[in-house]
């Protein structure tokens, strides 16, 4: 397992108690280098959305666990937020919740001479991930191709 996987791992065993005492839903954990800093990013849900007081909230106690583990190696900055409207789906519970709904898919290969497309998320699996479009045409797409898929949202 590398290293990164590991950290996420263990820092969300840390997490589960305290998101189960508040009723929040861990969304991700991921521990990733942007310009040369490490940032290790937790983000949590409730029904109603997140309060900056309840990523306070978390942020403090989950540091003082992270003090107390002293797992991670590098130096990091922590952060605990929201997914925001546009969350990317990662896990199986994000495609159930967001089955029938409109979604943004990002693909590192062309598909049809497109890299982006948008459509409602009709099934998916392991291996594929279906839309459907406005007009009634279907496209499954290998989830290997697939770089980013998240909620889409017309502003």
């Amino acid at each position: 397992m590398a290293r990164r996987d590991s950290y996420e791992e263990k820092t969300e065993a840390l997490l589960m108690p305290m998101l189960a005492e508040h009723q929040f839903e861990l969304v991700d954990v991921e521990f990733i280098k942007e310009a040369g800093t490490w940032f290790l990013r937790a983000y949590i849900d409730k029904p109603g959305g997140i309060t900056i007081d309840d990523c306070e909230l978390v942020s403090r106690a989950l540091s003082d666990r992270l003090d107390e583990k002293n797992f991670i190696e590098e130096s990091y900055i922590l952060e605990v937020s929201s997914p925001g409207l546009g969350r990317p789906l990662k896990k199986e519970k994000d495609f159930i919740r967001s089955q029938g709904e409109s979604v943004d898919v990002k693909l590192f290969r062309a598909l049809d001479g497109q890299k982006e497309f948008t459509g409602i998320l009709k099934a998916w699996d392991k291996e594929t991930v279906t839309l459907e479009f406005e007009d009634g045409a279907v496209l499954t797409i290998d989830r290997a191709n697939i770089a980013l898929i998240r909620l889409a949202f017309d502003f």
